[in-house]
């Protein structure tokens, strides 16, 4: 197995609610487990350029796996799956249906492995101004020729 690859299955459910009158089903992951066994099994892959995400994820209260699973409105067919909040934000700025679920101790262990392996990210620096920069270019003007 390599060391930045999991599978993982996932059962989901569908829940009746009622909201204001109207009969809504929303879904949830019901289990999410080791293993490429059942109907949705999914690829953890662990990306160098997300080390930042995994680690804030990883020290929150409560670690969560975000799983992809089609676009809203739509019953859910989860086809990715990520321990990055950035990446699960960009999924629902694309109008996508995003699962959550908590990280279940072993992938929690494995990704803190991982960090362990490769370091942290390094963080962000700022770059220096250069003298002028912001300033809009001075233009001549009638009273200050150039």
């Amino acid at each position: 197995m390599s060391d930045n690859l999991r599978s993982l299955s996932i059962t989901l459910v569908a829940e009746p609610k009622q909201v204001r009158g109207f009969n809504l089903t929303q879904w949830r992951i019901a289990d999410l487990a080791l293993g490429g066994e059942g109907d949705n099994v999914l690829n953890l892959q662990l990306y160098m350029t997300e080390r930042a995400a995994y680690r804030f994820n990883l020290t929150s209260a409560t670690p969560r796996l975000f799983v992809r699973a089609g676009f809203t409105g739509q019953t859910p067919k989860p086809d990715a799956i990520t321990a990055s909040q950035d990446v699960a934000a960009g999924w629902l700025d694309g109008e996508q249906q995003v699962l959550e679920a908590p990280m279940p101790m072993a992938i929690q262990i494995w990704l803190e492995s991982y960090l362990a392996r490769h370091g942290e990210a390094p963080p962000e620096r700022r770059k220096k101004k250069h003298k002028g920069a912001g300033r809009g270019k001075e233009t001549p003007t009638k009273e200050q020729p150039q």
